[in-house]
């Protein structure tokens, strides 16, 4: 069994997070929670509402590279024990409000940046007709409300005395025990030991406080031997709200553990092939992660025909940082050739491209032949390859398959053979034409 379900203690999960026990995998995208939004989870922990499950993965078997939570500095980091999947936001929001002692670096609803500190109004907590989110009281680091141009002071809670009297509670003591009991003695003494201030914070630590040291974060932990391609997917499936995860983001991960900046490496490598080459903006990095995989396998299967050429997402993801390094150079290469040579049939944007997916084979074929594609004859049958699968429109769907058909079967007719699935399998009707949209 991949995954198990478990229930650990919010305090256990916020502790880990600030060890660095728990930590992100790197192609998680940042922080991006306003104050709102924490404001109302808040407000759920509070009345303990379920918040939603959390997904983590076991450390140590995918090589993905971590990264700390936002607000968390510790150097040099320790290696992590669990990679969060799903609910980076909800723990992130948790951990800067509730442990990190600090001010939370957020953003109002239209997108201004502001530092906050939050406060539970303590007597609309015990309110039972009170709503809890109005409860939820965020400051200004300098721990003021203003108005008017910071010339009015509407709400001061900057000591602790003012938190006593206006009985609102810092909720950055939350999970700190000795600072807790410190600022318990000081709010004793405020009241001078009056019985009814004293019934009242205990009541509110029982009704409140009590919630959040009980609160059970529901979690589906993936066990340390799930594959990269099932994390992809998992990841994809509990993040559809958000920002999806392509392939050239999860091996960006996967070769950073090895000090390698696939990002970086790739932007070069974009820059370059895009110059003086408008049809290949049609080319991103998961296309040249795709293409590179095609020719890999190629030269696995030319030492060993029982192994078919294949490039699908799976195929990519076990792509490895020496296979890329050592093909990714004539793949490159294979790119600008195909470039060429849509220019030659007076294709230059890529816009004018019928299929941008067509490049793919056409670059791995050109990087497979080399300078044999130099060659007239060689050159018309790739392009009589590329106008069968324009006209017959075998490019418009899911491509991988014939991909990996299309490189040996190419270069196998370009050295004297039988003529590749693409061109047998094309037929055209010329009424087609009649039909034909610009999208």
């Amino acid at each position: 069994m991949t995954f198990r379900t478990a229930e650990p203690a919010l305090k256990d999960v916020l502790d880990a997070i600030a060890r660095g026990e728990m930590q992100l995998p790197d192609f998680q995208r940042g922080w991006v929670w306003d104050d709102q939004h924490i404001r109302s989870l808040i407000a759920s922990l509070s009345l303990s509402y379920p918040i939603g499950a959390v997904m983590f993965l076991e450390a140590g078997g995918v090589p993905f590279k971590p990264r700390l939570f936002e607000g968390v500095s510790l150097t040099p980091a320790p290696p992590p024990k669990k990679l969060v999947l799903d609910g980076q936001q909800r723990l992130t929001s948790m951990y800067l409000a509730l442990r990190s002692g600090k001010p939370v670096n957020t953003r109002t609803e239209k997108g201004e940046s502001i530092q906050r500190v939050y406060f539970l109004d303590m007597t609309r907590c015990l309110d039972p007709a009170g709503d809890r989110e109005e409860a939820v009281i965020s400051v200004p680091a300098t721990l003021k409300q203003t108005s008017d141009f910071g010339r009015k002071v509407d709400l001061d809670l900057s000591t602790p005395e003012l938190q006593y009297a206006q009985r609102l509670f810092p909720l950055f003591l939350m999970f700190d025990t000795e600072a807790l009991m410190k600022w318990e003695m000081g709010y004793s003494q405020h009241y001078a030991g009056d019985s009814e201030a004293a019934m009242f914070l205990m009541k509110f630590k029982n009704a409140i406080w009590l919630v959040f040291q009980q609160f059970k974060v529901p979690a589906i932990e993936m066990s340390v031997d799930t594959p990269r391609e099932a994390v992809c997917q998992v990841f994809e499936k509990v993040n559809q709200g958000g920002v999806s995860l392509t392939v050239f983001e999860l091996m960006t991960a996967t070769f950073a553990a090895d000090e390698f900046q696939l990002r970086d490496d790739w932007a070069a490598r974009e820059k370059r092939l895009r110059d003086k080459r408008p049809v290949l903006e049609a080319v991103d990095g998961t296309s040249f992660l795709t293409a590179v995989t095609l020719l890999a396998s190629y030269e696995r299967h030319l030492a060993n025909k029982d192994l078919p050429v294949a490039c699908k997402r799976a195929d990519v993801l076990r792509l490895t940082l020496d296979s890329f390094k050592k093909h990714a150079p004539a793949v490159e290469q294979g790119f600008r050739k195909a470039a060429e040579l849509l220019a030659e049939q007076k294709i230059f944007g890529a816009r004018s491209l019928p299929y941008a997916t067509q490049l793919i084979p056409m670059a791995a074929i050109c990087a497979a032949l080399g300078p044999q594609i130099d060659q007239h004859g060689n050159r018309q049958k790739l392009l009589r390859w590329y106008w069968c699968g324009v006209f017959g429109e075998l490019y418009g769907s899911a491509n991988e398959t014939r991909f990996g058909l299309d490189l040996p079967g190419v270069a196998q007719w370009i050295a004297g053979g039988d003529e590749p699935r693409t061109v047998r399998d094309a037929s055209f009707a010329p009424t087609r034409l009649l039909s034909l949209e610009t999208v």
